[in-house]
């Protein structure tokens, strides 16, 4: 469970859902006989890859995200040298991975695939250029910026990844439109109930001292403006802020006396439950299972 469970445990999510979707959805009737089947694992060596190559894009993000911003240096944060040092390690490193996965994906010799990824890739930069620009904004603390941008937000740089690689482990394995449209909304759904999850985490944990500050643009926080209003939020922003600095645990128990988490839970669970009705058209079996309890562990707060 710790896996999923924990936003630092789950760094291998992605690729164990694709393979676990690919051994579900099992053969399609029109490829059952290819000779790269493994009658083992129930998984087609191309689909192994494929899980490969959606954690080395994922890893790579990462990479690239330890960016450090050295106009923002403080004395204190150490030498300027080093910081800019890390910066080209971490450049070179996450190109290096990304390297071999574009080198992976041409071998798996399937057009569409290549274009599924690409546009993963596409989304993900540009789903993290909308959270670099908010954040770089002078008033990005009192932006709203409403629950359908912060979706569309998530889906890009959090969920269309995971729901285009398993779409792209249907059509590896041959499977019609429905089979691959079924995976992909299952990605999507399990993978917006996890970033939801991830978001309360800092709200709903008893001991908080392990997360001092949370993100504004989080769910718990956007749904909380929504139901509290633009002019609200503004006056509770500025009743948080101390010689110009937030007050984080102060805000924290505002919104935990709203009605921002509780809506963030039933968010959460909606896309748990959307999750699970894409998984209805797949066969009963061990696979299916485990991808239904991933589910559930996402959607647990008790």
């Amino acid at each position: 469970r710790g896996l999923v469970y924990e936003s630092r445990h789950n760094l291998q999510l992605r690729g164990l859902v694709v393979l676990l979707i690919s051994k579900a959805a099992g053969p399609s009737s029109t490829n059952a006989s290819c000779q790269n089947y493994d009658m083992v694992s129930g998984i087609y060596s191309c689909q192994r890859s494929l899980a490969e190559i959606t954690e080395l894009i994922h890893t790579a993000l990462l990479v690239h995200r330890g960016i450090v911003n050295l106009s923002e240096l403080q004395s204190s944060d150490g030498p300027l040298k080093d910081m800019q040092f890390g910066n080209k390690i971490a450049i070179l490193s996450g190109d290096f991975l990304l390297a071999n996965a574009c080198n992976g994906l041409a071998l798996l010799q399937n057009t569409k695939v290549v274009e599924l990824l690409a546009s993963a890739l596409m989304d993900l930069v540009q789903g993290v250029y909308r959270e670099n620009s908010t954040s770089a904004k002078e008033n990005h603390i009192t932006e709203d910026i409403g629950i359908s941008a912060w979706k569309e937000q998530t889906f890009l740089s959090h969920g269309a990844l995971l729901a285009k690689s398993c779409q792209a482990a249907m059509e590896l394995a041959k499977h019609d439109a429905d089979v691959q449209d079924m995976a992909f909304q299952y990605g999507k759904h399990m993978a917006m109930s996890h970033k939801i999850n991830s978001d309360l985490q800092p709200f709903i944990k008893e001991k908080t001292s392990d997360s001092r500050t949370f993100n504004l643009n989080s769910a718990p926080v956007v749904l909380h403006q929504e139901f509290l209003g633009r002019d609200l939020w503004i006056k509770q922003i500025r009743e948080a802020q101390e010689k110009g600095r937030l007050d984080y645990a102060k805000l924290r128990e505002t919104i935990k006396a709203g009605k921002g988490v509780t809506s963030a839970i039933d968010l959460c669970r909606y896309h748990g439950n959307k999750a699970l009705e894409a998984l209805e058209s797949f066969p009963p079996s061990e696979a299916r299972s485990a991808l239904e309890n991933i589910v559930f562990a996402v959607t647990r707060f008790s």
